[in-house]
Protein backbone atom coordinates (compact mmCIF):
# COMPACT_ATOMS: atom_id res chain seq x y z
CA UNK A 1 0.00 0.00 0.00
CA UNK A 2 0.97 3.64 0.01
CA UNK A 3 1.55 5.30 3.09
CA UNK A 4 2.97 8.90 4.28
CA UNK A 5 6.20 7.39 6.31
CA UNK A 6 8.94 9.02 8.13
CA UNK A 7 12.85 7.82 8.47
CA UNK A 8 13.96 10.30 11.43
CA UNK A 9 12.35 13.44 12.87
CA UNK A 10 12.71 16.42 11.35
CA UNK A 11 10.24 19.01 9.32
CA UNK A 12 7.58 18.48 7.18
CA UNK A 13 10.22 17.41 4.40
CA UNK A 14 11.34 13.84 6.27
CA UNK A 15 7.35 12.93 5.11
CA UNK A 16 7.85 10.75 1.92
CA UNK A 17 5.12 8.47 0.04
CA UNK A 18 6.03 5.09 -0.10
CA UNK A 19 5.28 1.93 -0.58
CA UNK A 20 4.61 -0.03 2.96
CA UNK A 21 3.49 -3.20 4.21
CA UNK A 22 -0.24 -3.60 4.55
CA UNK A 23 -1.28 -3.86 8.49
CA UNK A 24 -4.11 -6.35 9.54
CA UNK A 25 -6.17 -6.05 12.19
CA UNK A 26 -5.48 -7.99 15.74
CA UNK A 27 -8.28 -9.37 18.21
CA UNK A 28 -10.73 -6.12 18.89
CA UNK A 29 -9.71 -4.21 15.69
CA UNK A 30 -10.64 -3.33 12.02
CA UNK A 31 -9.29 -2.82 9.18
CA UNK A 32 -10.38 0.21 6.78
CA UNK A 33 -9.76 1.37 3.67
CA UNK A 34 -8.98 4.82 3.86
CA UNK A 35 -11.18 7.67 2.18
CA UNK A 36 -9.70 10.08 4.16
CA UNK A 37 -7.64 11.04 7.33
CA UNK A 38 -7.13 13.93 9.87
CA UNK A 39 -4.10 15.81 10.60
CA UNK A 40 -3.47 16.97 14.40
CA UNK A 41 -1.19 18.72 16.27
CA UNK A 42 0.08 15.76 17.53
CA UNK A 43 0.92 14.62 13.86
CA UNK A 44 3.37 17.26 13.24
CA UNK A 45 5.10 17.27 17.06
CA UNK A 46 5.26 13.35 16.49
CA UNK A 47 7.15 13.68 13.29
CA UNK A 48 9.66 16.54 15.21
CA UNK A 49 10.69 14.46 17.97
CA UNK A 50 8.64 16.84 20.71
CA UNK A 51 7.21 14.22 22.48
CA UNK A 52 9.39 11.45 21.80
CA UNK A 53 9.77 11.08 25.59
CA UNK A 54 6.03 10.33 25.89
CA UNK A 55 5.10 8.70 22.54
CA UNK A 56 7.93 6.26 21.74
CA UNK A 57 8.40 6.43 17.73
CA UNK A 58 9.73 2.94 15.80
CA UNK A 59 11.40 4.19 12.16
CA UNK A 60 10.09 3.96 9.51
CA UNK A 61 7.15 5.50 11.16
CA UNK A 62 3.34 5.79 9.36
CA UNK A 63 1.51 9.85 10.43
CA UNK A 64 -1.66 10.09 11.36
CA UNK A 65 -4.32 8.45 14.09
CA UNK A 66 -7.70 9.12 12.95
CA UNK A 67 -9.61 8.31 9.83
CA UNK A 68 -12.88 7.51 7.73
CA UNK A 69 -13.34 4.72 5.25
CA UNK A 70 -14.86 1.65 4.63
CA UNK A 71 -14.02 -1.60 6.40
CA UNK A 72 -12.43 -4.69 5.04
CA UNK A 73 -11.13 -6.88 7.61
CA UNK A 74 -12.21 -7.65 10.99
CA UNK A 75 -10.43 -8.48 13.98
CA UNK A 76 -11.19 -11.59 16.30
CA UNK A 77 -13.97 -10.66 18.42
CA UNK A 78 -15.51 -7.55 16.67
CA UNK A 79 -18.95 -8.09 16.24
CA UNK A 80 -21.53 -4.97 14.94
CA UNK A 81 -19.70 -4.41 11.83
CA UNK A 82 -19.18 -5.83 8.54
CA UNK A 83 -17.08 -5.56 5.51
CA UNK A 84 -18.66 -2.24 3.31
CA UNK A 85 -19.20 -0.49 6.29
CA UNK A 86 -18.74 3.22 6.43
CA UNK A 87 -16.65 3.85 9.63
CA UNK A 88 -14.32 6.75 11.19
CA UNK A 89 -12.13 5.79 14.26
CA UNK A 90 -9.14 6.19 15.74
CA UNK A 91 -5.84 4.04 15.42
CA UNK A 92 -1.82 4.31 14.34
CA UNK A 93 -0.32 5.23 10.91
CA UNK A 94 -3.86 6.35 9.20
CA UNK A 95 -2.46 8.15 6.68
CA UNK A 96 -2.14 5.75 3.95
CA UNK A 97 -4.54 3.69 1.77
CA UNK A 98 -5.01 1.21 4.58
CA UNK A 99 -5.44 1.53 8.23
CA UNK A 100 -6.30 -0.18 11.37
CA UNK A 101 -8.72 1.29 14.06
CA UNK A 102 -8.92 0.45 17.43
CA UNK A 103 -11.66 2.66 18.18
CA UNK A 104 -14.40 3.41 15.53
CA UNK A 105 -18.59 4.28 14.95
CA UNK A 106 -20.83 4.68 12.04
CA UNK A 107 -20.40 7.52 9.29
CA UNK A 108 -23.69 9.55 10.20
CA UNK A 109 -25.61 9.59 6.71
CA UNK A 110 -25.40 13.40 6.90
CA UNK A 111 -21.85 13.41 6.16
CA UNK A 112 -19.29 12.94 3.95
CA UNK A 113 -16.25 10.71 4.53
CA UNK A 114 -14.28 13.86 4.85
CA UNK A 115 -16.19 15.54 7.54
CA UNK A 116 -16.21 11.97 9.06
CA UNK A 117 -12.24 12.39 9.18
CA UNK A 118 -12.41 15.37 10.51
CA UNK A 119 -14.66 14.30 13.52
CA UNK A 120 -12.29 11.52 14.96
CA UNK A 121 -9.80 12.72 17.38
CA UNK A 122 -11.38 16.15 17.32
CA UNK A 123 -14.49 15.03 17.89
CA UNK A 124 -13.61 12.40 20.91
CA UNK A 125 -11.89 14.93 22.50
CA UNK A 126 -14.37 17.70 22.91
CA UNK A 127 -16.81 14.96 23.74
CA UNK A 128 -14.44 13.94 26.83
CA UNK A 129 -13.55 17.34 27.86
CA UNK A 130 -17.52 18.04 28.02
CA UNK A 131 -17.96 15.26 30.21
CA UNK A 132 -15.39 15.79 32.48
CA UNK A 133 -17.04 19.37 33.33
CA UNK A 134 -20.38 17.32 34.26
CA UNK A 135 -23.63 18.97 33.89
CA UNK A 136 -23.54 21.58 31.22
CA UNK A 137 -27.31 22.26 30.86
CA UNK A 138 -28.49 25.87 31.87
CA UNK A 139 -24.88 26.96 32.40
CA UNK A 140 -22.32 29.02 30.41
CA UNK A 141 -19.24 27.04 28.67
CA UNK A 142 -16.43 29.33 27.66
CA UNK A 143 -14.51 28.03 24.56
CA UNK A 144 -10.32 29.37 24.60
CA UNK A 145 -9.90 28.26 20.80
CA UNK A 146 -13.24 28.19 19.23
CA UNK A 147 -12.88 27.98 15.65
CA UNK A 148 -10.53 24.93 15.67
CA UNK A 149 -11.46 21.38 15.22
CA UNK A 150 -12.00 20.90 18.79
CA UNK A 151 -13.13 23.56 19.78
CA UNK A 152 -15.87 24.25 17.05
CA UNK A 153 -17.10 20.32 18.05
CA UNK A 154 -16.90 21.15 21.76
CA UNK A 155 -19.48 24.25 20.93
CA UNK A 156 -21.54 22.11 18.76
CA UNK A 157 -21.56 19.25 21.91
CA UNK A 158 -22.04 21.79 24.33
CA UNK A 159 -25.02 23.60 22.60
CA UNK A 160 -26.60 20.08 22.29
CA UNK A 161 -26.18 19.71 25.76
CA UNK A 162 -28.13 22.77 26.41
CA UNK A 163 -25.19 25.07 27.56
CA UNK A 164 -24.68 29.06 26.29
CA UNK A 165 -21.52 29.31 24.89
CA UNK A 166 -18.75 32.02 24.39
CA UNK A 167 -16.24 31.11 22.04
CA UNK A 168 -13.20 33.25 21.33
CA UNK A 169 -11.06 33.70 18.23
CA UNK A 170 -9.99 35.50 15.45
CA UNK A 171 -12.44 37.93 14.08
CA UNK A 172 -12.20 36.51 11.15
CA UNK A 173 -13.37 33.53 12.20
CA UNK A 174 -16.15 35.38 14.12
CA UNK A 175 -19.05 35.13 11.63
CA UNK A 176 -18.46 30.90 11.47
CA UNK A 177 -19.00 30.69 15.51
CA UNK A 178 -22.49 32.94 15.17
CA UNK A 179 -23.64 30.13 12.54
CA UNK A 180 -22.90 28.00 15.08
CA UNK A 181 -24.94 29.53 18.08
CA UNK A 182 -22.01 30.68 19.78
CA UNK A 183 -21.27 34.21 21.21
CA UNK A 184 -17.48 35.11 19.45
CA UNK A 185 -15.31 37.21 21.29
CA UNK A 186 -11.59 37.87 20.42
CA UNK A 187 -8.49 36.05 22.57
CA UNK A 188 -6.09 37.90 24.39
CA UNK A 189 -5.16 40.61 26.67
CA UNK A 190 -8.19 41.88 27.84
CA UNK A 191 -9.70 38.48 27.83
CA UNK A 192 -11.65 39.12 31.24
CA UNK A 193 -13.35 42.40 30.63
CA UNK A 194 -14.57 40.99 27.22
CA UNK A 195 -16.19 38.02 28.52
CA UNK A 196 -18.08 40.28 31.22
CA UNK A 197 -19.46 42.23 28.65
CA UNK A 198 -21.47 39.43 26.85
CA UNK A 199 -21.91 37.51 29.95
CA UNK A 200 -22.60 40.18 33.09
CA UNK A 201 -23.32 36.82 35.60
CA UNK A 202 -19.75 35.09 34.84
CA UNK A 203 -19.01 32.02 33.49
CA UNK A 204 -19.74 28.12 34.73
CA UNK A 205 -17.06 26.59 33.02
CA UNK A 206 -14.15 27.19 30.84
CA UNK A 207 -12.35 24.72 28.11
CA UNK A 208 -8.26 25.64 27.07
CA UNK A 209 -8.62 24.47 23.11
CA UNK A 210 -5.66 26.77 22.42
CA UNK A 211 -3.10 26.49 24.79
CA UNK A 212 -2.20 29.96 24.18
CA UNK A 213 -1.47 30.67 28.36
CA UNK A 214 -4.50 31.84 29.15
CA UNK A 215 -5.57 28.92 31.40
CA UNK A 216 -5.38 30.74 34.91
CA UNK A 217 -7.16 33.58 33.61
CA UNK A 218 -9.59 30.80 32.81
CA UNK A 219 -9.15 29.56 36.38
CA UNK A 220 -10.42 32.77 37.61
CA UNK A 221 -13.34 33.12 34.89
CA UNK A 222 -14.46 30.04 36.16
CA UNK A 223 -14.31 30.48 40.11
CA UNK A 224 -12.74 27.00 40.28
CA UNK A 225 -9.65 24.70 38.84
CA UNK A 226 -12.46 21.87 38.91
CA UNK A 227 -14.17 23.68 36.31
CA UNK A 228 -11.51 24.11 33.68
CA UNK A 229 -10.54 21.44 31.50
CA UNK A 230 -7.05 21.97 28.75
CA UNK A 231 -6.28 19.69 25.90
CA UNK A 232 -3.04 21.86 25.01
CA UNK A 233 -1.38 22.98 28.18
CA UNK A 234 1.20 21.27 29.89
CA UNK A 235 1.23 23.53 32.95
CA UNK A 236 -2.42 22.85 33.67
CA UNK A 237 -1.71 20.51 36.92
CA UNK A 238 0.30 23.03 38.35
CA UNK A 239 -3.01 25.19 38.36
CA UNK A 240 -5.20 22.04 39.17
CA UNK A 241 -6.84 21.87 36.18
CA UNK A 242 -7.27 18.29 34.12
CA UNK A 243 -5.16 18.04 30.94
CA UNK A 244 -7.33 15.59 28.70
CA UNK A 245 -5.22 13.45 26.08
CA UNK A 246 -8.43 12.76 23.82
CA UNK A 247 -8.66 8.49 23.93
CA UNK A 248 -9.58 7.23 27.36
CA UNK A 249 -12.71 6.06 26.05
CA UNK A 250 -13.09 6.40 22.57
CA UNK A 251 -15.38 3.71 22.02
CA UNK A 252 -18.23 5.73 24.01
CA UNK A 253 -17.13 9.05 22.88
CA UNK A 254 -16.88 8.25 19.02
CA UNK A 255 -20.34 6.82 19.65
CA UNK A 256 -21.74 10.15 21.27
CA UNK A 257 -20.61 11.92 18.27
CA UNK A 258 -21.82 9.50 15.15
CA UNK A 259 -25.43 10.21 16.98
CA UNK A 260 -25.18 13.53 17.01
CA UNK A 261 -23.99 13.72 13.55
CA UNK A 262 -27.01 11.94 12.86
CA UNK A 263 -29.55 14.30 14.89
CA UNK A 264 -28.00 17.04 12.77
CA UNK A 265 -26.51 18.33 15.97
CA UNK A 266 -22.47 17.97 14.92
CA UNK A 267 -21.38 18.96 12.00
CA UNK A 268 -17.37 18.49 11.54
CA UNK A 269 -16.28 21.51 10.08
CA UNK A 270 -13.25 21.48 6.62
CA UNK A 271 -10.98 24.01 6.35
CA UNK A 272 -8.69 22.42 3.43
CA UNK A 273 -7.70 19.17 2.15
CA UNK A 274 -4.69 17.79 0.50
CA UNK A 275 -3.77 15.04 -1.43
CA UNK A 276 -1.07 12.04 -0.07
CA UNK A 277 1.37 13.19 -1.40
CA UNK A 278 1.28 16.66 -0.06
CA UNK A 279 1.26 15.68 3.08
CA UNK A 280 3.65 17.78 4.36
CA UNK A 281 2.03 21.08 3.50
CA UNK A 282 -0.98 19.88 5.62
CA UNK A 283 1.19 19.30 8.71
CA UNK A 284 2.96 22.64 7.77
CA UNK A 285 -0.36 24.29 7.40
CA UNK A 286 -1.52 22.90 11.17
CA UNK A 287 1.59 23.44 12.73
CA UNK A 288 0.97 27.21 11.43
CA UNK A 289 -1.76 27.57 13.60
CA UNK A 290 -5.16 29.61 13.20
CA UNK A 291 -6.97 26.94 11.12
CA UNK A 292 -10.48 27.19 11.65
CA UNK A 293 -11.53 23.78 11.32
CA UNK A 294 -9.76 20.35 10.08
CA UNK A 295 -7.13 19.94 7.71
CA UNK A 296 -7.13 16.14 6.17
CA UNK A 297 -5.58 14.17 3.62
CA UNK A 298 -7.45 12.71 1.02
CA UNK A 299 -6.26 9.47 0.24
Amino acid sequence: MRAVRFHEFGDQHVLTVEDAPDPHPGPGEIRIRVQAASVNPIDWKIRAGYVREYIPTTFPAITGIDAAGTVDEIGEGVTGVEAGDRVFGLGQGTTAEYAVLSAWAPVPSTWTFEQAAAAGLAGATADECLDALGDLSGKTLLVEGAAGGVGSAAVQIALARGATVIGTASEGHHDFLRELGAIPITYGEGLAERVAAVAPSGVDAALDAAGSGSLADLVDLAGDASRVVSIADMGAAALGVTLIAGNANATGTLADVSRLGEAGALTPRVEATYPLEKAGEAQAHVQGGHAGGKVLITV
